[in-house]
């Protein structure tokens, strides 16, 4: 029975896949017959990279549905009915921290900026700043949770504090701040450390999944955006100084 069960639900996560991918597979092809007539070669190499994807993500999210959802919410569960429910504060750094570092959309980020900038912001830097900010905010979200703290206290005070930022820093890295926030909220943020959060709030007396469980990315979209505008700040320093 569990066979079949996960088969259905592969079956439907490709089939979700496939329909997603068919609309810019269909328009590339048409805008190829059209107009691009791209080399035989290029389009070979482009529809092998499109099938990688395709598959890859299947994987990926039925790995989600089995593996990550499930043990993120256990551990929370666990965790929060603990009388050491505390220690989430730290698991909640060092997951936040593998997480974004393991977070592919984050070295991509890293390897662009430093692209763009010309070698001069390494990739390294970039990527150990984007992981120690995010690990520091899933702490302070676990501390939120535990301490009944409404989110509003932190997301106002993030931003407002993010807008005072950007009068120090540079515009380059105004820029990459803001696209790193949504950077480092991917698929391996959200689907393990969120199912953390909830899995813990379910368990603590007097906290609501919903109200309380969620949240938790706000601040992890917050946390890049300070990073990285504190990174320019430092590297706008150097350069002066």
């Amino acid at each position: 029975m569990n066979i079949i069960l996960e088969f259905l639900n592969f079956r439907h996560v490709a089939i979700e896949l496939f329909i997603a991918f068919a609309p810019l597979v269909l328009f590339f092809a048409y805008m190829q017959h059209r107009s691009l007539r791209l080399p035989r070669s290029y389009v070979l190499r482009l529809l092998k990279g499109v099938i990688l994807s395709y598959v890859g993500l299947v994987l990926f999210l039925q790995g989600v549905t089995q593996g990550f959802l499930p043990a993120g919410t256990e551990i929370g569960r666990i965790i929060g009915g603990a009388p050491w429910r505390w220690a989430l504060v730290p698991l909640g750094f060092f997951f936040g921290l593998a997480a974004t570092a393991a977070e592919p959309a984050v070295r991509v980020l890293a390897i662009e900026m430093e692209k763009a900038s010309g070698g001069s912001v390494g990739q390294k830097p970039v990527l150990v700043t984007l992981s120690l900010g995010v690990g520091i905010f899933v702490a302070l979200a676990m501390f939120k949770l535990l301490a009944g703290i409404s989110i509003l206290w932190f997301v106002v005070a993030g931003y407002v504090l993010a807008l005072v930022m950007t009068r120090f820093s540079t515009p380059s890295f105004i820029s990459a701040a803001f696209d790193a926030g949504g950077v480092a909220t991917g698929p391996m943020t959200v689907t393990f450390v969120m199912a953390i959060a909830l899995g813990a709030a379910g368990a603590l007396e007097g906290r609501d999944a919903v109200a309380d469980g969620f949240g938790l990315i706000a601040l992890v979209a917050l946390a890049p955006i300070l990073s990285v505008m504190a990174l320019g700040i430092l590297y706008s320093r150097k350069r002066s100084g």
